[in-house]
């Protein structure tokens, strides 16, 4: 029996839904971690920034926008101590303009994925998975990364019928 890890990066606060701002007090992506969860299993894992953006969203995209220009890094709250007892990792992040947000590549760069499979999960409002499938291959070059899935975040909370056909 394989061991399964869902980890995932989700901001709550106020979030761009199909042209309009709303705030939540969860993000999209956690939403489908949790049913990922639920469906498969697995331990739940919060991919965490030290340092948070803010919870508002334009002040957010500008902070999120520098990090990437700047390539950075971002220190996280916590880590795995070891992700050896996990098979499979389920990787879920929202799509930051083509890409995983920076903290996902600090999670990424961290760990030795030989012999693990990813299956990448993302979040969106329109841009679907973008370039992320081959910038996690390029960050985790052992892993065997399978076919992902993109869920619009604004259908996130209602996505239990489409993950479950992904699994």
């Amino acid at each position: 029996m394989s061991k399964i890890l869902i980890a995932y990066y989700s901001r709550a606060g106020e979030n761009y839904f199909g042209g309009s701002m709303k705030f939540v007090d969860k993000g999209n992506t956690e939403y489908a971690a949790e049913i990922i969860a639920r469906l498969t299993g697995g331990e739940l894992f919060k991919i965490e920034q030290k340092t948070p953006y803010s919870d508002n969203y334009n002040e957010c995209i500008k902070q999120a926008k520098s990090d990437q220009k700047n390539n950075l890094r971002p220190e996280l709250v916590k880590y795995p101590d070891s992700i050896a007892e996990y098979d499979t990792i389920y990787l879920g992040y929202p799509n930051y303009w083509g890409t995983l947000p920076m903290a996902v590549f600090t999670f990424l760069e961290r760990y030795d994925f030989s012999g693990k499979v990813i299956r990448p999960f993302c979040t969106h409002e329109g841009s679907g998975l973008g370039g992320s499938i081959g910038d996690i291959c390029a960050a985790a070059p052992n892993a065997a990364v399978e076919r992902g899935i993109a869920i619009r975040g604004s259908d996130a909370p209602g996505s239990e019928k489409a993950l479950k056909q992904w699994i």
